[in-house]
This record gives structure tokens, sequence and C-alpha cells, in this order.
């Protein structure tokens, strides 16, 4: 009946997918001080749970924002975006993308 999917615990700079169906895209990301990913477009509905650190975000041409643990921030598709982590500790966070990017027009 269920389905149990795993993530990864690192030291180092991670972006794993844990899950990619229809419904939904879960990726898990972890990121040391200094680590950012490469500037892009939002290609589905993502919702972001920052459970670990804070991130940095920037969203379309925005100033960029700080968001702690405990933080669930939605960004709408077709949005440019750009992540880092500029504290010591890590960021930890997970990408929910629904739908699915391959579903979403």
């Amino acid at each position: 009946m269920e389905k149990v999917y795993r993530f990864n615990q690192s030291e180092k700079k991670l972006v794993e997918k844990i899950l990619d169906d229809d419904v939904a895209m879960i990726n898990h990301m972890i990121l040391n001080q200094e680590d950012a990913l490469p500037e892009h477009d939002s290609n589905s509905n993502v919702y972001l749970v920052v459970v670990r650190g804070a991130i940095e975000m920037q969203i379309a041409e925005n100033p960029s924002k700080r968001y702690e643990k405990g933080s669930i921030i939605n960004i709408p598709g077709k949005i440019k975006m750009n992540i880092s982590n500029v504290d010591s500790e890590q960021a930890e966070f997970f990408v929910v993308k629904a739908p699915s990017p391959r579903l979403y027009k």
C-alpha cells in the first residue's frame, strides 16, 4: 500500500530527486555556505520547505529575501529564481513541484 521514499544527509552540497510522478516531483537539497543553485525559471508550481538553516532567494526582479527553518515558500510557474546559502549553517530544504513539470503547461 504505502511506498517509502528515502533521502540522504551530507556534509557536502547535495541535490537529489526523491519522487517523480505525474502528481508531484520532490527534490531534496542541502547547501553549505556560499553554495547556490543556478538561476533558473520555475518549471511548475513550486513549494520550498526549509527544514534546517536558512536560504536566501531572489524571485523575479525583486530584492533577495531570507527564509528560515519552518518556512514554506510558494513560487508560481515560469518565474525566475535564484537560491543560495549565505550562512555558516547548512541549509536543507525540499522542493515540491506540483504537478510534475512534464505536465505543467
